[in-house]
């Protein structure tokens, strides 16, 4: 198993990785064990992620999970491609909307799928347990928050 420290400009995300693009002939087969996770600088602190498959920084497939701890607050923000959520374990609370509001989030439970469009903003949280879900879509992919406050880049 080699660890990967991958930087994409767009999101600044360091995670491990279980297998490396290019590293397999099309078939890959992934359990759970041999997932490495490591945190999401592009996110607030207490999110961290694995690339399971490809490069999400460049323009190709990819195929990323990211857990998100209990009590987590995912700030207004939006993405340059399609995004696929599936929820994997507990309750993402998921919401469309410029504006944070805990009220309109629908919760998205295990098994559950979330396909959000090209700059759509949207937000999320987690209440009392941690989550987490599959991001699958084609790259180049990135987060840019609504306020430019939110955003642990800057």
């Amino acid at each position: 198993m080699r660890k990967t420290l991958i930087v994409l400009t767009t999101i600044m995300l360091t995670a491990g990785t279980a297998a490396a693009a290019g590293e397999h002939d099309g078939h890959l087969m992934v359990s759970p064990d041999q997932i490495e996770w490591g945190p999401v600088g592009s996110m607030p602190p207490g999110a961290t992620a694995a690339v399971l498959e490809g490069d999400p920084s460049k323009a190709e497939d990819f195929t990323m999970r990211i857990r998100f701890p209990a009590d987590y607050v995912i700030p207004v923000h939006t993405h340059p491609a399609v995004e696929r959520v599936t929820v994997l374990e507990g309750t993402l609370y998921f919401a469309i909307g410029s504006s944070f509001d805990r009220d309109a989030a629908q919760a998205v439970g295990p098994g559950a799928l979330a396909v959000m469009g090209v700059g759509v903003p949207m937000y999320g949280y987690t209440k009392d347990e941690p989550v987490v879900i599959q991001l699958n879509g084609r790259g180049p992919w990135g987060i840019e928050y609504m306020n430019p406050e939110d955003d642990p880049r800057r």
